[in-house]
């Protein structure tokens, strides 16, 4: 998967220019990003979450591929909000579709963190994905 969306303006973010981690919950799984490796998957905006993630082994579901044309990446940023992009008009028209949207909601794929600080994401219960499918 993974590409871009044609009908939306791309988000605007910067790439971290330091390491730092990012903490999935309730997975308890700790993942150092390292700019220099970046992108580590196909999937969201290069340095999303959802992208890092991905490139981690850590399932998050994107039914669109992870260019914002759905809310299925839906994710909660419990600590480091702050060292994040904004939300663009097209992500929060999204999240206007998801279930249990809090005030640090945000899409997986279009969340990029600056590297500011460490991260925490929890991966609500409904987005987990749990069926995995082998690599052809």
């Amino acid at each position: 998967m993974g590409g871009s969306n044609p009908y939306i303006q791309s988000a605007k973010y910067d790439l971290p220019k330091q390491k730092y981690t990012i903490t999935f919950l309730p997975l308890n799984k700790v993942v150092e990003v390292d700019p220099a490796e970046l992108p580590y998957s196909r999937d969201g905006a290069v340095g999303s979450i959802l992208e890092i993630a991905m490139g981690h082994e850590i399932d998050i579901d994107h039914a669109c591929g992870g260019v914002c044309a759905c809310s299925t990446c839906h994710v909660i940023v419990r600590e480091g909000l702050g060292s994040m992009n904004a939300a663009g008009d097209a992500e929060l028209d999204q999240l206007d579709n998801a279930r249990g949207v809090t005030a640090k909601s945000r899409l997986a794929c279009q969340a990029v963190a600056n590297g500011s600080c460490n991260v925490v994401i929890e991966i609500p219960k409904w987005n987990r994905n749990l069926v995995r499918e082998e690599h052809h």
